[in-house]
């Protein structure tokens, strides 16, 4: 039910003013938060389908989150994104470096139709691709935008596909092109919530 992150230049404020409702708060065992907490998880596989390049997967992608309410509403920042276990496909390329840049990243929770989403905004990371016979070793590509992934609270996870940015108007890009991320991302509250069940 968060990222990450889970988890990727500007919040498309436009199309989530139109399209979203109310946004809602956290909450552990259906109280809200109040104060603040640390989220931890991992996705066991993420990946970033990058046109104009290749698709990168991670098998181990995780992230450490910063969250309480503001106002009544969901609010965050993602503090940390180590990525472990990249590679590309196809395989004739290697990951020689990715990483994720400029954090901490904010984020929020926004209501859409009936569907809760956490909204990663301002996300930055670099990928450098190596391989003797890949045509693009040496290249290094920005992957930066936001990344909407919807709240599961029965599964306590966030779920990031296509579904997921059309429905908050996420986008993420590498230069003009889109990029596509699917992930899902299991969370865990690592402070005085542990084992409570979070709900968005």
């Amino acid at each position: 039910m968060v990222v990450l992150a889970f988890a990727v230049a500007a919040l498309t404020s436009a199309a989530l003013a139109s399209a979203a409702g109310a946004a809602p708060a956290w909450k552990f065992n259906g109280t809200e938060l109040s104060g603040k907490e640390t989220i931890v998880g991992a996705a066991t596989s993420s990946s970033l389908k990058i046109p104009t390049a290749a698709t990168v997967e991670c098998e181990h992608f995780l992230y450490s989150m910063k969250i309480s309410n503001t106002a009544g509403k969901g609010t965050g920042e993602v503090t940390e994104v180590p990525l472990y276990e990249c590679k590309v496909i196809p395989s004739t390329c290697t990951v020689a470096a990715i990483t994720a840049e400029k954090l901490p990243w904010p984020d929020h929770l926004v209501t859409v139709g009936t569907t809760d989403y956490l909204y990663i905004e301002k996300v930055y990371v670099s990928i450098t691709y190596g391989g003797e016979e890949c045509a693009l070793e040496g290249t290094t590509v920005v992957v930066n935008g936001s990344a909407g992934g919807k709240i599961e609270n029965s599964a306590q996870q966030a779920t990031f596909n296509k579904a997921s940015f059309e429905a908050t108007g996420a986008v993420l890009k590498v230069g003009s092109s889109a990029v596509e991320w699917n992930g899902v991302f299991p969370t865990e509250a690592f402070e005085e919530h542990r084992e409570q069940a979070l709900e968005g």
